[in-house]
């Protein structure tokens, strides 16, 4: 895998998807395809620009955008529940993903966590134990036109952690229900001063993964639940909504010293 631009595009743009949006309709399309709406027919030019404007048969109007990185969580084909944008932001934002680092991550799932972090300039080996599902990965990350900087290997970490070349990766990334039994190995995989990150829908697993941080010895282990609530602006005033708190798992972060 070679590194690129921030942007996400891998060298070969024609196989990148656009967005094309109409008010709060999205339709995901692959230029030089013809898509059918209930607006009409779409015919999409191969050289289609990003703010190009495009008119169906019936004379309604798109605006063509181009993909960014919370567009993956919305239009990726999912194959279970992906990690949201907010806690994907915090993964890359506690261990500090950028262009160049190698990233090892586990429970691939949808891909829209990898794939984020290759958009941000990351090299990503991905495990993902159902074949079906990496198959889908794979797809999602054309569609996220990070081919180049995400490999996506059917298997299961726990029982290949041991074959990986030791200090090869700046972060360690797990979203598995054991992935306690991986953090354990987590000072063999990293470089000095490497993170990992841990996310866990459930309380029970991220004790454990704290337990087993702790006991490898790594530093600065800390968990903390990803919650966000909406404000609500109105005539009346001001004030978070009434709807329930969202909560959507625990994080946990430690650094290899």
């Amino acid at each position: 895998m070679t590194g690129a631009d921030g942007d996400g595009d891998d060298g070969d743009a024609d196989d990148v998807p656009v967005l094309l949006v109409r008010g709060d309709r999205e339709f995901l399309v692959q230029p030089g395809e013809e898509m059918g709406t209930d607006l009409g027919v779409l015919e999409v030019p191969a050289d289609v620009d990003p703010g190009d404007t495009i008119e169906t048969h019936l004379g309604e109007a798109f605006t063509v955008r181009r993909l960014r990185g919370p567009d993956l969580f919305h239009h990726f084909e999912r194959t279970g529940a992906p990690m949201v944008p907010r806690d994907v932001g915090l993964v890359i934002g506690e261990t500090g993903v950028a262009q160049g680092d190698r990233v090892l991550d586990a429970g691939t799932g949808t891909g829209v966590l990898a794939a984020s972090m290759a958009r941000a300039g990351a090299s990503v080996v991905t495990y993902e134990r159902d074949p079906e599902f990496a198959d889908v990965a794979r797809e999602n990350m054309r569609l996220g036109g990070v081919t180049d900087r995400v490999d996506v290997r059917t298997g299961d970490l726990t029982e290949e952690v041991t074959d990986l070349e030791p200090s090869s990766f700046d972060v360690l990334t797990l979203d598995t229900g054991d992935a306690a039994d991986v953090v354990g190995h987590a000072p063999d995989l990293l470089v000095e001063g490497g993170f990992v990150a841990v996310y866990s829908p459930f309380i029970e697993s991220t004790r454990d993964v704290v337990e087993a941080a702790r006991e490898a010895d790594l530093a600065d282990v800390r968990t903390r639940e990803t919650i966000q609530r909406e404000m609500q602006f109105d005539d009346r005033g001001s004030r978070p909504s009434t709807a329930p708190v969202g909560h959507t798992g625990y994080l946990t972060v430690a650094r290899n010293v």
